[in-house]
């Protein structure tokens, strides 16, 4: 592995989202002087919080899988996750509902699971289900250490046994034929498919081997922070500054010094902070616009579809409403089509929506209660503008709204308390490419070594994580992205005194 030369005592970390806060962790752990630096008045980056009138509204991911992950940064500075997050583990995980009228409750436990599925579409369904599971735990443990956990240096470095594993298990065919073998039942189909939406390739188009991302969704266990997901990277921050490390908030980068090949100081808007090496965890284009330069690519990099997001604080909820409910629209093949191809807006919308209140009432004011709808669209690459969406915003929440009361939320409309409506064009002022908060899609061509890496040529003491580089997008993979960050300054495989750990280990906590 390809690491850091030179002296590395104090590096300063730009960016307090989860992956550069997992990377000060590991870093404080190896013994180096961290100086994290943050243009936002607090930690978080896509894990942000957004406070009005009583709601505590998560503006990023709603859920944590793979808290294992999480734990290994905080063993880094010899802390514990549990002592500083109560996470609640979710049962079902998600609740899904079709347009047929039916629904299903998704559990990670397996028994539970194979009842509901049992019950839902029949024994055979069940028993296809069985097998599915078996499968995806294969292929976890297949790609796990040497494809998703891994510094790459070379394509050859994907010539492992592993390997040989995933491609045995199907690993390059396509999710949707894949998942096939194991499930006719199309509904039950989109429930094990839907994820490569998060890679940003459909289902019929994406590689088996991302139905890891299901394994992580369904399997792994899904929990939910008291306190709402910013309590982690709020914990973070919180063990990150005990073990040493000095946080500047609403402090913005405003270029890097260089001495030839080397960065020796990060400058912001209001002093200049020597350094031996940087961590940089924006999006690709603000890092490629400080360091300088961009790496070439014989293809522009294509990014992942965006995402409408609605905030609603409401004096009433939904009984029908889990924690997480994924309303599937009728249509699905021509729904990934309008969002990767046509670039226009989902005619049949599936819609994620969460109501964190179930799991944690304290996040809205007593007798309130707080919804977030989610509505994959096209990024700006490829659908309407940033300036269109000034016109269309308005528009498009009335037709969600409209949407949502034909799908059994009576009266969602007028309960509407508090609200935040969000749009590529608020993703695009946040300088993310294309208007999308899931950053460069997971096609082949951008996948494990052929994803922009996090050295790049040039500079010598720069490191890059975050969802547009190794491994990808995703809150299990971006922590991991601050850990491989951490570890080619360290030179140390885990970036610091951490240890590799499964999903399942219980890390001494009753709520894991």
């Amino acid at each position: 592995m390809r690491t850091v030369r030179g002296r590395t005592d104090h590096v300063v970390v730009v960016g307090a989202g989860l992956s550069g806060l997992a990377a000060a962790l590991h870093l404080l752990g190896a013994g180096r002087q961290v100086t994290l630096v943050e243009r936002d008045d607090g930690p978080g980056g896509r894990a942000g919080l957004l406070t009005r009138r009583g709601y505590r509204i998560d503006t990023g991911p709603t859920v944590l899988t793979m808290p294992h992950l999480a734990d290994e940064a905080f063993s880094a500075v010899g802390e514990r996750l549990r002592d500083r997050v109560d996470l609640i583990p979710l049962h079902p995980a998600y609740r899904a509902q079709f347009a047929d009228g039916s629904s299903l409750d998704v559990h990670t436990d397996a028994q539970a699971m194979e009842q509901a599925v049992e019950e839902f579409a029949g024994p055979d369904a069940a028993a296809g289900y069985v097998r599915l599971r078996h499968w995806l735990e294969r292929l976890y443990r297949a790609q796990m250490k040497h494809f998703i956990d891994t510094n790459f240096d070379s394509p050859l470095q994907l010539l492992t046994p592993d390997l040989a594993r995933l491609a045995a298990l199907g690993g390059f065919g396509r999710m949707d034929a894949r998942i096939g073998r194991f499930i006719k039942d199309e509904r039950l189909r989109r429930v094990f498919s839907f994820q490569s939406l998060y890679a940003g390739v459909p289902p019929a188009r994406a590689l088996a081997a991302y139905a890891v991302i299901a394994y992580m969704d369904t399997v792994a266990g899904v929990y939910f922070p008291r306190g709402g997901m910013h309590a982690l990277p709020r914990a973070m921050a919180d063990a990150a500054r005990a073990a040493g490390a000095e946080l500047r908030f609403g402090t913005t980068v405003r270029s890097l010094e260089r001495s030839g090949d080397r960065i020796t100081a990060v400058v912001t808007d209001t002093e200049r902070i020597p350094c031996d090496a940087v961590v940089l965890t924006p999006d690709l284009p603000v890092v490629y616009r400080l360091l300088g330069r961009a790496p070439r690519r014989s293809v522009a990099l294509r990014h992942a579809p965006s995402a409408v997001i609605l905030h609603a604080g409401t004096d009433r909820t939904w009984p029908q409403l889990a924690h997480h409910t994924i309303s599937f629209g009728g249509a699905w093949h021509e729904t990934f089509d309008e969002l990767t191809r046509r670039g226009s807006l989902m005619s049949d919308p599936s819609l994620l929506i969460t109501r964190p209140t179930a799991t944690d009432p304290g996040l809205a004011p007593p007798g309130k209660h707080l919804h977030y709808i989610l509505a994959p669209c096209p990024n700006t690459d490829i659908g309407p503008s940033p300036a269109q969406w000034g016109d269309l915003a308005p528009r498009y929440r009335t037709e969600l709204l409209t949407e949502l009361e034909r799908r059994g939320l009576d009266g969602i409309g007028d309960a509407i308390d508090e609200q935040c409506f969000v749009t590529p064009a608020d993703w695009h002022a946040q300088e993310h490419a294309a208007g999308t908060p899931f950053s460069a899609a997971h096609t082949f061509a951008q996948t494990g070594p052929f994803r922009p890496r996090n050295l790049v040529r040039g500079t010598q003491n720069a490191v890059l994580a975050g969802c547009g580089t190794t491994p990808g997008v995703g809150v299990p993979t971006v922590l991991l992205s601050g850990k491989l960050a951490a570890a080619r300054i360290t030179g140390s495989r885990t970036g610091g005194t951490t240890r590799s750990r499964s999903p399942h280990d219980t890390l001494g906590g009753a709520h894991l």
